[in-house]
């Protein structure tokens, strides 16, 4: 599994699991990113910080610690 954060722009993949005490865990599951969604990373801010991403055809913005959270599937 690889994390999020590491994903660049234009790239997909499918949430395998959320990480991070539980409030974080909340948080990103309330937002949708439950196992065997599709997220794209759309943007990257000039300075790396924060994400801009489509999950469920909305984009949201991540700061990229809450990225490392969020775990993918391998391709």
């Amino acid at each position: 599994m690889e994390s999020l954060s590491g994903y660049d722009v234009g790239r997909s993949g499918r949430v395998a699991r959320v990480e991070g005490d539980e409030a974080v865990q909340r948080r990103l599951l309330e937002m949708g990113f439950v196992r065997g969604e599709e997220v794209r990373v759309h943007k990257r801010a000039p300075l790396g910080d924060p994400l801009e991403l489509v999950i469920k055809g909305y984009h949201l913005s991540l700061r990229r610690d809450e990225c490392a959270c969020i775990l993918m599937e391998k391709e």
